[in-house]
């Protein structure tokens, strides 16, 4: 297999300190295999955190003195920059949230308010991360609703003709992760958004594993909403974002009430701010919305086609390489292009904690459980996995300790 080399990897893991930076314990840097539970951030990034704290904090939107208005603007500006990066319609479509997990949350009490009524039912997958599951559930609940779930094959493999099988006029919301965070299988969304929307139901999108390592279009998707997380793709944690056609957001109650999101109060009534500003009470996390402004600048120097290809390459040569071991069960697709740089896996004999707590001790950092995906793993005939998730910054050597590693851990338990 020939080496990727378009990317200057060397001089870009320089940007990341923590890849360079040798445990006291052992002397070795980190191989950091769990991008898709968070990525690790790159000096700018950093820098940029820094100096918003250092020379722009202030309140945004709520003062006229200098410092207020250079933190809304930086604010703002990074609300553009995101509605660029994803091609939405316009800034105001963009909300600001914490993560993945409160944008589908915000979505299914105040979507869920609107749209349901007794008897609607909400389509989710089996593959869904539960913060793209229970907040459907408990909206259902909320409003005499049902959940109606949606199979896919023991590939992760979600038809035109399964979906089209659980539509009906009855569903009033689907909500589908783009990329499973599990088997890394990229669902059809766009033929999906297409039938959906024939049957007069919204499509929400959870973004999370897919707008960090690959093109994400929004108008071309022609999907309603969509929600991700900046700490997945470079930024600090406590950023993320809720993409919404206007329309629909306009139209959606609040999710919170406080500062910020009015416009006025008096004893007996109240009126709303603006879409955005409508759903983001309280104070915002300026800083963290500078960290996520700098990170979509980090890819865009990049661009995802070359970020693609270094991921889908690495993804191959792990995969073809863990094909040999023995023992060895490998969930989702035999093509490790369908894989997206997430492979799950299981160790014959051995648990996945183990398998966890043994690559630690040579700095492999990897991740093991149920992914927050515990009725995926019932329907795939297992109660916890192991998994890998690389990023562009990855390289064949971090594999080759984690390869090294798995080869003799049978071995190490005594089997």
């Amino acid at each position: 297999m020939a080496t990727y080399e378009k990317l200057e990897i060397e001089k870009i893991r320089k940007d990341f300190l923590i890849l360079n930076t040798a445990f006291k314990e052992t002397g070795r840097t980190p191989a950091y295999l769990d991008n898709a539970a968070t990525t690790q951030k790159p000096l700018s990034v950093i820098n940029a955190v820094e100096k918003y704290y250092k020379e722009e904090n202030a309140n945004p939107l709520r003062g006229l003195y200098k410092l207020s208005v250079a933190a809304t603007d930086v604010y703002e500006e990074a609300r553009v920059k995101t509605a660029e990066f994803i091609n939405a319609e316009k800034a105001q479509e963009i909300i600001f949230t914490r993560n993945a997990t409160e944008s589908l949350n915000l979505l299914a009490s105040s979507l869920g308010d609107m749209l349901l009524k007794e008897g609607d039912e909400i389509v989710v997958t089996i593959m869904e991360h539960h913060s793209n599951m229970l907040p459907w559930r408990a909206a259902a609940k909320r409003h005499n609703a049902k959940v109606t779930y949606l199979y896919c094959d023991e590939k992760g493999k979600i038809t035109k003709e399964a979906f089209e099988a659980v539509m009906s006029d009855k569903v009033k919301i689907v909500s589908m992760a783009h990329v499973s965070n599990v088997l890394g299988v990229c669902n059809d969304i766009k033929t999906f958004v297409s039938i959906a929307h024939k049957y007069g139901a919204l499509f929400v999108a959870d973004g999370a594993q897919s707008v960090p390592h690959m093109k994400v279009d929004v108008l071309d998707l022609d999907v309603d909403f969509l929600a991700f997380s900046g700490h997945k793709m470079l930024a600090p944690m406590g950023i993320g974002v809720l993409y919404g056609k206007y329309k629909y957001l306009e139209a959606m109650p609040p999710f919170l009430a406080g500062g910020e999101m009015i416009e006025t109060v008096t004893l007996d009534d109240v009126t709303y701010a603006e879409v955005p500003h409508k759903f983001e009470a309280g104070t915002v996390n300026a800083g963290g919305a500078v960290g996520l402004s700098a990170a979509m600048d980090y890819i865009n120097r990049f661009g995802f086609e070359q970020i693609e290809e270094r991921e889908n390459f690495l993804t191959s040569y792990a995969f073809e390489k863990m094909k040999e071991v023995p023992g060895i069960t490998i969930y989702g697709s035999d093509d490790a292009k369908e894989h997206h740089g997430i492979i799950t896996f299981k160790l014959d004999g051995v648990h996945p904690h183990d398998v966890a707590y043994i690559m630690d001790s040579a700095d492999v950092n990897l991740r093991a459980g149920h992914h927050c995906a515990q009725p995926l793993l019932k329907y795939l005939k297992t109660l916890s996995t192991s998994r890998i998730s690389l990023a562009f910054y990855n390289t064949t050597g971090d594999i080759d300790r984690f390869i090294e590693e798995l080869v003799n851990l049978r071995g190490k338990m005594g089997l």
